[in-house]
């Protein structure tokens, strides 16, 4: 009987950094020399021979299994790296500086992973793209620089083997496979359309195999299968033109490396292209796609449908590396449901609740899933989750501030087949989460796992059904659909529908005698009167020609009040009265004298001398100002000091002026 594989992940936190075991294990690794300071990054080789970390100071190289330094490299500040395919070179990339003898900082440097010595470097100021890209055996090592792909030869001291000029070239792909292409990515610019050129490696300077242009495109997402024999491309535009993408608008295009086909990816429901992932068969591809709740469609390598997993609120697809197990999950804003399905079958195996997770991850047996809450994405129930494909929760782990984890990769030909027609069940739990199920079980809960919170329902709706307007299109609701807003709910208080029993205003609510009246949303209906009549009282109502007088209060008479002594008036003019009483205007005075004299603020109001006068005194003030500011040592602009130069002119205009007032000055 063969022996089980025991799997084995790393994590990484703020104060924590460590190595455990899978199942039946769950323990940490006691042989694993933790370092003293913090790690900012680990990573393991693609073929799980090799375990690296970043120090401040050095990257360490460690054996995966032994858990021993292999080697340490003088590289500080390293802020990425990466294995090569094969792990006999190790890329490390730090921030440039400026040199003091002014060459350029060569802070792209590739190391031996054998003997610790730097074998060459490059120049690469961006963060994404950054790392040279490796065929499967490592005998061509390919990057685009200032619109050139450049391939090299690491076998021979890293020689440049050839170069194809693609101007305005933006991102990069080699395939995997034995007979390796590079997928190169043109964004739009100047009204050009974008497009996709597909070169041999071993024959980059001659014509594409396939090229493939589209419009609204600034960046692309590349994914080769694993035979290296069809390429799918994720164009993203950053603004919609339609205005009804927020995140602008997506295409999917398929293309073959032998340039014997190439079409764009048909999607029968409108909205983004979520995620997209091809199987390891390389013979299918699934694409979760559409406005929420989304759809997810497996396409045949001829883009014919093979099989429709319906709508459900999901932006996550993955397949195991078997290819048996598909997952179709809901992730970062939606609520964590994990669905697995029988690729064989296609049968749902079961639904995995995962709230607030952040990172999913198969094992390389195909059988476990990890998933994480890692920070800075949520700093709330930070830890780790292992769960059998069957559903069962094997293994929680809680770290404050998790910043990564991962399973330490195996080749899928050196693991077993996970099962056969049946889905094996799943090995017994750890000891925490017994430990969780039991303290669940006192507090009165089915499950350890946070219960994902559900939408809001106000107090007097909940415990009803759900209007078909509000469910989702999966739930027997409307279709989306952005241009028309037929599925969006109507406002309580809109424009479109006023409030409940408002009028055709939105405004006024009518009583039961048909008579308006100002109604402010959220408050309490008026009161209506016994005898039916509307507010207002002592008011006379006509209803049918006839008068009804409102009942009132009889009022307290008031106290007559004492006779005033009146003014003389002069009367009205009789043409202008029409029946109505005259008005009482006081007649005016026709001595001028009366009025006294006018103040010298109001004299240079009405005369325009004065008043340039007194514009001119405050230009005055602020050159006497700036002069100050200039005796302080502070620095005046041209402005200021043509301001102070023309302060003779300023004076002597003033002086003109006086003397045509008489010496009379304003305010």
């Amino acid at each position: 009987m063969a022996t089980p594989v025991v799997h084995q992940y790393a994590y990484r936190a703020q104060k924590a950094f460590g190595i455990s075991l899978a199942a039946p294990i769950y323990a940490d690794v006691d042989s694993f020399p933790k370092p003293d300071v913090h790690v900012r990054l680990f990573q393991y080789s693609q073929d799980g021979r090799f375990f690296a970390y970043a120090l401040p100071t050095s990257l360490r190289i460690l054996n995966a299994d032994s858990l021993e330094v292999v080697q340490e490299l003088d590289a500080p500040n390293v802020v990425d790296f990466n294995f090569s395919p094969l792990a006999t070179f190790i890329s490390t990339w730090e921030r440039p500086t400026k040199l003091e003898d002014g060459a350029q900082h060569k802070n792209l440097r590739i190391w031996s992973v054998a003997t610790g010595q730097q074998v060459t470097g490059f120049t690469s100021k961006g963060t994404e793209s950054w790392d040279v890209q490796y065929t499967a055996n490592e005998s061509h090592a390919v990057r685009a620089v200032s619109g050139d792909v450049q391939a090299f030869s690491p076998a021979n001291d890293w020689q440049l083997f050839g170069k194809a000029r693609v101007e305005n070239c933006t991102s990069v792909s080699v395939s995997p496979g034995k007979n390796p292409s590079v997928a190169v990515f043109v964004a739009e610019k100047s009204g050009q359309p974008a497009s996709v050129k597909v070169f041999s490696i071993l024959s980059l300077s001659g014509q594409p195999s396939v090229q493939k242009s589209f419009f609204k495109a600034d960046r692309a997402t590349i994914k080769w299968n694993a035979l290296g024999t069809q390429v799918l491309v994720l164009t993203q535009a950053e603004v919609d033109k339609t205005n009804k993408n927020y995140y602008g608008e997506t295409g999917l295009y398929l293309l073959s490396a032998a340039g014997n086909f190439d079409a764009r990816v048909t999607l029968d429901k409108e909205g983004p292209v979520h995620d997209f992932m091809w199987s390891p068969n390389s013979k299918e591809f699934g694409v979760t796609y559409g406005y929420m709740p989304a759809k997810t469609v497996l396409f045949d390598q001829r883009l014919r449908a093979v099989h429709d997993f319906g709508m459900a609120p999901q932006n996550f697809i993955s397949f195991n590396p078997q290819g048996r197990l598909v997952v179709l999950a809901g992730f970062g804003n939606l609520a964590g449901k994990i669905d697995v399905f029988d690729r064989q079958t296609l049968n749902k195996v079961c639904v995995i609740d995962a709230p607030n997770s952040s990172h999913f991850e198969w094992s390389p047996c195909g059988k476990y899933i990890l998933t994480a809450t890692l920070s800075p994405r949520l700093r709330v129930d930070n830890g780790i989750k292992i769960w059998h494909c069957t559903g069962t929760l094997l293994h929680t782990q809680s770290v404050d501030e998790l910043y990564q984890t991962g399973w330490k990769p195996r080749l899928v030909d050196g693991v077993a087949a996970p099962f056969g027609n049946q889905v094996p069940a799943a090995p017994a739990p750890s000891a925490a989460v017994k430990a969780a199920l039991a303290a669940a079980a006192a507090d009165g809960t089915k499950s350890p796992a946070p219960k994902a919170a559900g939408a809001y329902r106000p107090p007097g709706a909940r415990g009803t059904a759900t209007p078909n307007i509000y469910k989702r299109e999966d739930e027997g609701g409307s279709s989306f659909n952005l241009a028309s807003g037929a599925n969006t709910p109507p406002s309580r208080y809109g424009r479109g529908s006023p409030a409940p029993g408002a009028g055709s205003n939105g405004y006024t609510k009518p009583t039961g005698n048909g008579v308006g009246g100002r109604y402010v949303p959220g408050a309490p209906p008026p009161a209506e009167r016994q005898d039916g009549g509307a507010q207002g009282g002592g008011k006379k109502k006509k209803q049918g020609g006839g008068e009804q007088q409102q009942q009132q209060q009889p009022r307290e008479p008031r106290e007559p009040r004492e006779p005033k002594e009146k003014k003389e008036r002069k009367p009205r003019p009789a043409a202008a009265t029409d029946g109505a009483p005259p008005l009482d205007i006081p007649a005016p005075d026709p001595t001028p004298e009366a009025a006294g004299p006018l103040s010298p603020a109001a004299a240079a109001e009405l005369d325009p001398v004065l008043k340039k006068i007194r514009n001119l005194n405050k230009k005055l003030k602020a050159i006497d100002e700036l002069k100050e500011k200039r005796a302080r040592g502070e620095k005046l602009e041209n402005t200021q000091v043509r301001k102070i130069d023309g302060e003779a002119e300023v004076r002597k205009e003033i002086a003109t002026l006086t003397a045509l007032t008489d010496g009379a000055a304003p305010p």
